[in-house]
């Protein structure tokens, strides 16, 4: 249960680490796999960050993010189709056979949460297969209820897995992100429906820690801080067949003004603690 093979850092974690400085400080405490974001991998370079870390020897488990589907205007949808493909093939290059989604918010004015998830559905339609003509697999996460307005109006599993399983699995499956759904108590019967169709394409891990910031967006507590049963969502991803990468993301203001490396090494020990 402690051994690191199935320990993956995503990037956010350490923000404050540049590409090369994340790369050595994962060969320093023996981390093999990383999670990256789009922003400083495209800042870098697409084909310079696969390069780079090919050659330190770490996989890359996701790539996030893709989504943002809940815009009502042509121009926009198609700017966002448009993005989405690019992030498709971004996760190509680098070697990630998962995407994470996140579908977006309601648009400016529009209190209608059902056309919002509907217009997820058109473009996952539109990507999916694109996505498997490139070997990725597109992954909708859930966000916590409180960001439905203005980033996510996926908020449960259930509502997840109701899109998700109008395309083939090996297109599109889900992200279980502890944050955001350790608080539903309907979230274990929907990871063992998720295991059952194969679509549990990512496993994230943060604790929730109050009171939150203001803004909530950087709330994610560190392993162990907070008040979530870590060790048991686990059990009810693996319960459900799920044996892949386990990420650490977290957005967190105060870990990022500390050491990045420090971050890394305190990460790894509280994952060690959490399933030792």
């Amino acid at each position: 249960m402690t051994d690191l093979a199935r320990f993956s850092i995503n990037q956010m974690t350490v923000k404050q680490l540049s590409l090369p400085e994340l790369a050595q400080a994962c060969g320093e405490f023996a981390v093999t796999q990383v999670g990256l974001w789009r922003e400083p991998v495209r800042a870098y370079g697409v084909a310079e960050t696969a390069e780079l870390l090919r050659d330190a020897g770490l996989t890359v488990t996701t790539l996030c993010r893709g989504g943002f589907f809940t815009a009502i205007g042509p121009r926009e949808r198609a700017a966002a189709l448009a993005d989405n493909r690019r992030a498709i093939e971004e996760a190509a290059t680098l070697g990630t056979g998962t995407l994470v989604l996140v579908s977006g918010g309601l648009p400016a004015g529009s209190k209608d949460l059902r056309g919002a998830r509907e217009r997820v559905a058109d473009a996952l339609a539109e990507l999916g297969p694109y996505a498997e003509q490139h070997g990725v697999r597109l992954a909708l996460e859930v966000l916590h209820p409180m960001y439905a307005a203005d980033r996510c109006v996926v908020s449960t599993l259930a509502q997840a897995l109701d899109l998700a399983e109008r395309f083939p699995a090996r297109q599109v499956g889900v992200a279980v992100d502890t944050y955001h759904v350790w608080w539903d108590d309907r979230a274990p019967g929907q990871i063992a429906r998720a295991g059952a169709g194969g679509r549990i394409h990512a496993f994230q891990l943060a604790d929730w820690i109050t009171p939150l910031p203001e803004g909530v967006l950087n709330g994610r507590g560190q392993l162990g801080d907070g008040a979530i049963d870590l060790r048991e969502w686990r059990g009810y991803v693996e319960a459900a067949g799920y044996t892949g990468p386990i990420e650490v993301e977290l957005f967190n203001e105060e870990l990022w003004a500390r050491d990045g490396r420090e971050v890394l090494a305190e990460t790894v020990e509280r994952f060690h603690g959490a399933f030792g």
